[in-house]
């Protein structure tokens, strides 16, 4: 699995992950054994980030109530986020999540959509400096909240931004995944597939023939491949319940990425 070094730290983070919104939004345990396997899956990969929220529904409490039984459990990157305004709120929310997520401490939390955000950041360095979080981080999934991104960990000290981005999305491109790199700010990729836009689109067509010379065996990875070959990309999180999906998501983090002139071919396909 190729990973990416966190710049704040150097510390190598696989470059493909999970995210559970949705997906791990479920309220019977019957539907656990598909969600079961696919940490497994991940793990065994060579994945490790696996991404939540407060907002998603009961996601948070199946992910630690399904991580607590796995021998593999104190070796995924467990990343969550604040939802809510207001300090005591913001803090009842996230000792909450670690609560359900069955954590000590957590790897990444970040503030989800910027709400509140100057409130939860001033908690998020309490509780890093405290050791309860390793990593705080921002989050948003529209293009016209890039600029507040930017401007956020342009002038405080972020560790992570988390981001839309995808073959057919590419403001991030413009402004935001520069500016990340040269603050020295990793970056978590979400709705790389565009909601599944994307994947339906190309539904039932064939890989162009080249897409082999790179290891492409699916669209969902060659998707994925378009994005991790951003230098300044670090983990991209597409969002499933199904094993055999994150399987092939997971082999997009293997072999050669494309350069300039592939992208540009691979987009093509797309707005051609």
């Amino acid at each position: 699995m190729l990973t990416r070094l966190i710049p704040s730290t150097q510390e190598p983070l696989p470059s493909i992950g999970l995210g559970t919104w949705q997906t791990f939004d479920v309220r019977s345990e019957a539907a656990y054994p598909p969600l079961r396997q696919t940490l497994e899956t991940l793990h065994a990969g060579g994945g490790s980030v696996i991404d939540s929220s407060p907002m998603y529904g009961q996601s948070e409490a199946v992910v630690g109530e399904l991580t607590a039984e796995l021998q593999a459990r104190e070796q995924f990157f467990y990343a969550t986020k604040v939802w809510t305004t207001g300090r005591e709120a913001g803090i009842r929310q996230m000792e909450e999540s670690l609560r359900k997520l069955r954590r000590p401490h957590i790897d990444l939390l970040q503030i989800h959509n910027l709400v509140d955000w100057k409130t939860h950041l001033a908690t998020l360095r309490e509780w890093k400096a405290a050791g309860k979080v390793r990593y705080i981080g921002i989050t948003h999934y529209t293009n016209t909240m890039h600029p507040e991104l930017e401007r956020v960990f342009s002038t405080e000290q972020i560790d992570f931004v988390q981001f839309n981005y995808s073959i057919l999305d590419r403001h991030a491109e413009q402004r935001l995944l520069p500016a990340a790199a040269a603050h020295g700010v990793a970056t978590l990729i979400n709705r790389p597939f565009t909601a599944g836009n994307l994947l339906a689109r190309v539904r039932g067509q064939a890989l162009p023939p080249w897409a082999a010379e790179m290891g492409i065996q699916s669209w969902p990875q060659l998707l994925l491949k378009f994005i991790l070959a951003h230098p300044a990309v670090t983990c991209v999180i597409p969002g499933t319940g199904n094993p055999a999906h994150l399987a092939d998501n997971l082999r997009a983090g293997l072999g050669p990425l494309p350069d300039a002139a592939t992208r540009e071919k691979m987009a093509t396909l797309f707005n051609g």
